[in-house]
């Protein structure tokens, strides 16, 4: 399974507020109309719904936690 925070560059505790402001930021750099790379971005999208999501989050946050 794939470290979600670390794709965004976040530490597990970040707010939500907080994910948000490492999604938008990444998201404009890696952006493949601005010649990002399409795969990366896919991730930092995966990752931001997960994580942006309470109960997504929570369930993420317990897999991890279970490995």
């Amino acid at each position: 399974m794939r470290n979600l925070y670390a794709i965004l560059n976040i530490d597990p505790a970040s707010s939500p507020e907080e994910i948000r402001a490492a999604y938008r930021q990444l998201a404009k750099k890696h952006h493949p109309d601005k010649a990002g790379d399409p795969g990366l971005f896919c991730d930092i999208q995966e990752a931001y719904e997960t994580l942006s999501n309470r109960k997504l989050r929570r369930e993420y946050d317990r897999q991890m936690s279970a490995m």
